[in-house]
């Protein structure tokens, strides 16, 4: 009988500047030619985020950090500076390529039984940069691993590539018992805030972060129960009328992100349709949702936090309980939105912190442009149990 996937060796990473809340709210308030409305907007988005800090790669906004020549905010006049693409890429490849580099570190060495040698696939995640030979790369590179390691990047599909990541790293175990897969996402979203009076701009201002996260996904039975999760299945879902209400694309000063205030209504009105294939597959699980009852049937809900008011929509759409959300809405209120990084986190959370045991159903769902639902059933394998 072939052994399930597990992701197991979960890590985490975020960068070393702080960003408070309520002092990036003033600033953004507080740019010259900012009208009234805008000032209204910023305010209202920035305290209803439920974020209290955030992270960021970029030193010169730490009020402790000296910068001679800024070039994203210059502290002295308050300004909020407006870099072209370019100069934003350059700082991603720099600063993302260690951040890769160093959480795939903490994965593998987090593993009392995977090493280097063991690695035989490795997917990277981002959608806040580019170059090439890419992330992928410098992790075989800087951890040693063999050049025929097979490479994937999954580049720029938004907020739940993680989870198609992980839905590949199972595929290849089942294709190949002895597989041992490497899933790295790292996301840069603060390379891209700059000020501006459009409702999108600053609603995607309020919410986005940097952060890294890694996990190995492996089915080998020589490997012995570590915690972690048993991957089930996958389900993907298309929210077709929302497709201008969410997007990701290029432009002269940065990528620029389209976040309309419809997401959470369409998000919450879809959950039905996005959610019922993913548990028609478990008798348990399909007859749970059909009674309006998910919450009992499945104890813990890896939610992305794309924002408050849309893990508001996840809870009363499926009565869900407050811990159960919980995981979600502390990762946002910690980090922020990380992009795909995030709901990493938020599945480190709940087997570290969510009373989890061996057993346990997990469903988790992210969302991203298109309006694309990505969601996933995993088991909690705790305490060196199997829980398949």
């Amino acid at each position: 009988m072939t052994r399930p996937a597990v992701l197991r060796s979960l890590q985490t990473l975020l960068p070393a500047t702080t960003l408070h809340q309520p002092e990036v709210r003033d600033v953004f308030a507080a740019q010259p030619g900012m009208g009234r409305l805008a000032q209204r907007i910023i305010t209202a988005s920035f305290d209803a985020s439920g974020i209290d800090t955030r992270y960021t790669v970029l030193r010169e906004l730490d009020s402790a950090h000296g910068v001679d020549d800024p070039v994203f905010y210059d502290r002295d006049s308050g300004l909020l500076l407006s870099p072209g693409t370019q100069v934003r890429n350059e700082l991603y490849v720099r600063e993302a390529e260690t951040m890769f580099v160093e959480v795939a570190r903490r994965a593998l060495d987090a593993d009392p039984e995977i090493g280097p040698a063991d690695v035989t696939h490795v997917i990277t995640v981002s959608c806040t940069g580019f170059h090439a030979p890419g992330p992928e790369y410098a992790i075989v590179r800087a951890l040693g691993l063999s050049e025929s390691v097979q490479r994937y990047h999954l580049g720029f599909m938004g907020c739940y590539a993680s989870m198609p990541a992980l839905r590949a790293a199972a595929q290849f175990c089942a294709g190949d018992p002895q597989a041992v897969v490497l899933v790295v996402s790292v996301e840069l979203c603060t390379l891209h805030l700059r000020s501006s009076e459009n409702p999108d701009l600053i609603v995607a201002s309020s919410l986005f972060a940097d952060g890294a996260a890694a996990g190995i996904v492996t089915a080998r039975a020589d490997m012995a129960d570590t915690p972690g999760f048993v991957l089930d299945r996958f389900h993907t879902a298309l929210v077709t009328e929302g497709e201008p209400d969410m997007a990701w694309t290029i432009g002269d000063e940065g990528f620029e992100m389209i976040l309309s205030t419809r997401v959470p209504q369409l998000i919450g009105a879809n959950l039905d349709a996005a959610l019922r294939p993913l548990f028609d597959g478990d008798a348990a699980t399909a007859e749970a949702f059909d009674r309006s009852e998910i919450g009992s049937a499945v104890a813990h809900w890896a939610i992305h936090p794309g924002g408050r008011s849309i893990l508001d929509h996840v809870q009363s759409g499926l009565h869900l309980s407050d811990a159960q959300l919980e995981p979600a809405r502390t990762t946002l209120r910690e980090c922020g939105n990380m992009s795909s990084a995030t709901i990493l986190f938020v599945l480190q959370r709940i087997l570290r912190d969510a009373d989890a045991r061996s057993g346990d159903r997990v469903a988790a769902m992210a969302f991203g442009p298109g309006l694309t639902a990505e969601s996933a059933l995993f088991t909690v394998r705790a305490d060196g149990a199997d829980g398949a």
